[in-house]
């Protein structure tokens, strides 16, 4: 970023607990549980896998069109600022960023593929451009790194930023027993699993002139962004002391002056992963004078399952509605992810409506 702010001017989302950002974001503040037993699918130890499934969607949707079951909503929540305007106006020259999963068992190319596909037939000429980033939960903030870049490049007047991701494929949540980590109550699981969760974000950011010219207000601001590569990933043979973690919060937290404690609200992808744990354990020590509580942090997970990709953009939403109806604790946010394929990503966020 070239040090000036990007403006958060409308959130999207359809969670587990959610089909709109607002509800969503109540949701998490009343600690709203989406967890239930999946309709099918069950673990080794013969107990139905526990799971965050979005209520309205048909248990049997899969592929693209579940995805875009989830995402186009979410992206009409935050396009709406740019598409709901008066007769004449000036059009905003508008892009998608989008952060997707990593290839995976239950998940290919032809799936992403698919979905932007989708997306471009919903949307039509109202996006200027669309770029995905498949990388996982750092996706989104790695997405709004490049939107911020194309903002202050001038290639764009308004972008929004989503993510959308479901670990609710049965060769998916096959594949994550497999690894250990999904969470479940046989004794043959991981207690230290997750529970796999699905859901789409998005925040529509744009620079302050097109904001006013527009008449939306801030419901946010993004002073700086960072990002690292880990190189001891989980699922290898290494020890994660949080390097690339460290590195991305280094960044972030550059235009912080002495440390001064000033960060009130922490959104995080923890999801009850002994290996993410303990990397942020070793990054918090390491940055803990920026923060006033390093260890008081809000990790959503707890009510709609890992999200994945969609998590970044999710935080975001949170962080800004937080600001904006007054129960944030402070006047900074902060909001971080840790991908499994090594990439981590933080951004640094003024909350309070302007």
């Amino acid at each position: 970023m070239n040090g000036e702010p990007i403006h958060i001017a409308a959130p999207g989302a359809a969670t587990a607990v959610g089909r709109d950002a607002w509800a969503s974001a109540a949701a998490v503040r009343a600690g709203i549980s989406g967890f239930v037993e999946h309709p099918w699918m069950i673990d080794r130890a013969g107990e139905p896998m526990r799971a965050a499934l979005a209520p309205w969607l048909d248990p049997g949707l899969s592929g693209a069109a579940r995805l875009a079951a989830l995402l186009l909503p979410a992206v009409a929540q935050a396009l709406s600022p740019v598409t709901d305007l008066p007769e004449g106006a000036e059009p905003v020259r508008t892009g998608l960023v989008l952060g997707l999963p990593a290839p995976r068992p239950g998940l290919d190319a032809d799936v992403r593929v698919a979905l932007v596909a989708a997306v471009r037939a919903a949307f039509g000429d109202r996006l200027a451009g669309i770029e995905v980033f498949p990388a996982g939960h750092a996706a989104g903030l790695l997405a709004l790194g490049a939107a911020a870049r194309l903002l202050h490049q001038g290639a764009l007047d308004a972008c929004v930023v989503a993510g959308v991701d479901s670990y609710l494929e049965a060769e998916t949540l096959e594949w994550l027993e497999h690894c250990g980590q999904l969470h479940g109550a046989g004794k043959l699981n991981n207690a230290w699993g997750f529970v796999p969760g699905e859901g789409a974000g998005a925040v529509l950011a744009m620079r302050r002139p097109v904001a006013a010219r527009l008449g939306c207000g801030s419901l946010g601001r993004i002073l700086s962004l960072g990002a690292g590569m880990e190189a001891c990933r989980i699922k290898t043979r290494t020890v994660c002391t949080g390097a690339g973690l460290t590195q991305a919060f280094r960044q972030a937290l550059a235009p912080l002056s002495g440390g001064d404690g000033a960060i009130s609200d922490v959104y995080c992808d923890m999801n009850g992963e002994p290996y993410r744990a303990d990397e942020y354990a070793f990054t918090a020590v390491r940055t803990k004078e920026a923060f006033v509580s390093v260890s008081d942090f809000i990790a959503p997970a707890d009510c709609w399952g890992d999200v994945g990709a969609a998590g970044a953009p999710l935080h975001l939403a949170l962080a800004a509605i937080a600001g904006a109806k007054g129960y944030a604790r402070g006047k900074l946010a902060f909001t971080w992810a840790s991908a499994e394929g090594g990439e981590r990503a933080a951004a640094l966020m003024a909350t309070g409506w302007q």
